[in-house]
């Protein structure tokens, strides 16, 4: 079992910068493949990044590509999502999620095993 909490959202303008924060419970953190993902009111929730249980590979959704990163700390049990040139769509809360069964991390929300409760990012115009 693992339990993930969230952190670090909040409301910034156009162009500013947030990092998220998912932190894990439990031992056994570095086994799962770990993904954020997000939900805009009226819309479904869609990935945004993952992270191969290795630290090894990242993967990105062509809208944050090369304004997001994701990165893990194993020691830390905690998973981060840097946010740079934020957008007033990027406006969604934020989830984390681990799948405990997959190397390399899913695009489908349906993949995951535990997710967070999420965090709010409101990016104003």
């Amino acid at each position: 079992q693992v339990q993930l909490v969230e952190s670090g959202g909040g409301l910034v303008q156009a162009g500013g910068s947030l990092r998220l924060s998912c932190a894990a419970s439990g031992r056994t953190f570095s086994t799962y493949a770990m993904g954020w993902f997000r939900q805009a009111p009226g819309k479904e929730r869609e990935f945004v990044a993952g992270i191969s249980r290795s630290n090894g590979r990242t993967y990105y959704a062509d809208s944050v590509k090369g304004r997001f990163t994701i990165s893990r700390d194993n020691a830390k049990n905690t998973v981060y999502l840097q946010m740079g040139s934020l957008k007033p769509e990027d406006t969604a809360v934020y989830y984390c999620a681990a799948d405990q069964f997959s190397w390399s991390p899913s695009q489908s929300q349906h993949d995951y095993d535990y997710w967070g409760q999420g965090t709010q990012v409101t990016v104003s115009s």
